[in-house]
This record gives C-alpha cells, sequence and structure tokens, in this order.
C-alpha cells in the first residue's frame, strides 16, 4: 500500500500579515499596501517546502460594502508581490450580526480543516500566522504551531510572537 506523504503548511491571516491592516475594510486595490519583506519572505518559506494557503475572515462581504471579486483581486496583487508562490485562498463571507453563525469564520477552523483534507497536510508540521486571537485559536484547534503578528510581545496569544512576516519566516525557517 502507497500512502502519499502529509505535507506541511503555513497558513496565512491575509490583513496585517500579507498587507499593511485598514481601520476599515480592504477592498480596494489602490487602498492595498504589502509590506516591505512579504514577497522575499513567502518565496522563502515556499522554498523550504511548506505549501501556502490564506486562511481570512472577510466579514465586508456579509455587510454589503463588497463582493468575493474584490476579495480575489487583492489575492491575486499579492501573488503578483510573491511570485505567485501562494497554493490557495480561503475566505468566510460571514459575519454574525448580518449573515449568523459561520463555523467558517475564525476563531472556528473549518477553512484550516478544509485545506488540511484536500492538501493532506501533517498540522504537527505546520503553522497558523496571524494578528488577532481569533488567528492563535483557529490554528491551535487543528495543532498547528502559531505565531502572532503584533508590534510588541506583550499580550500575544501565540505560541510565538514576530513583528512582522519576515521575522516570522526566519524563525519557522530556524525551527525546521
Amino acid at each position: 500500500m502507497n500512502l502519499i506523504p502529509k505535507r506541511k503548511c503555513i497558513f496565512l491571516d491575509r490583513d496585517g500579515v500579507l498587507n499593511e491592516d485598514l481601520n476599515d475594510y480592504l477592498y480596494k486595490l489602490e487602498d492595498l499596501i504589502i509590506p516591505e519583506g512579504v514577497g522575499e519572505a513567502l518565496q522563502a518559506l515556499k522554498k523550504a517546502g511548506y505549501l501556502l494557503i490564506v486562511i481570512t475572515n472577510q466579514a465586508g462581504i456579509a455587510k454589503g460594502m463588497y463582493d468575493a471579486e474584490a476579495v480575489y483581486a487583492i489575492h491575486e496583487r499579492i501573488q503578483e508581490v510573491s511570485g505567485h508562490v501562494m497554493d490557495d485562498l480561503y475566505f468566510s463571507p460571514h459575519h454574525p450580526d448580518f449573515s449568523g453563525q459561520s463555523l467558517s469564520r475564525k476563531p472556528d477552523s473549518l477553512l484550516l480543516e478544509k485545506a488540511i483534507a484536500k492538501y493532506n497536510i501533517d498540522p504537527l508540521q505546520s503553522w497558523m500566522i496571524g494578528d488577532r486571537s481569533r488567528d492563535m485559536e483557529a490554528g491551535k484547534k487543528v495543532g498547528a504551531k502559531t505565531i502572532h503578528i503584533l508590534p510588541s510581545p506583550e499580550g500575544h496569544s501565540g505560541d510565538f510572537f514576530a513583528k512582522n512576516l519576515r521575522e516570522a519566516s526566519e524563525l519557522i525557517l530556524s525551527k525546521s
């Protein structure tokens, strides 16, 4: 019997990790700011053999502010900057006050579980990188290690802390 080997993955939140988080919702390309080092960090993680999968809450869809096409357009621009190294995008278009509860919305882990099943991912070899406690909760629910992106370590709820994606990628690569 030939078993397919499990794969390792970096699950990435979008806003605050791959791009600067706005006070409001990001859905216009002209508002997208990709921090320095994001493309290089993604390329280094890809070169190290990780799948790169974006897992993002997009409540602005439920609120009627934008549609899925806006989410795909932002994702495509980040792909261009990173050399098209990201493997997939999963997003939750829900908000409890507008569309009801959904297990796809972080801190729940349904989107991570779907990716794990689709790509035969080993969560124990994988990481969740995000800038919110809900990202850390979702990653921990599936057994992934977590890195909380914050300006300083105070209040971080991840297994590890980093100031940005570049630092997070260096941390992961030093532990691989």
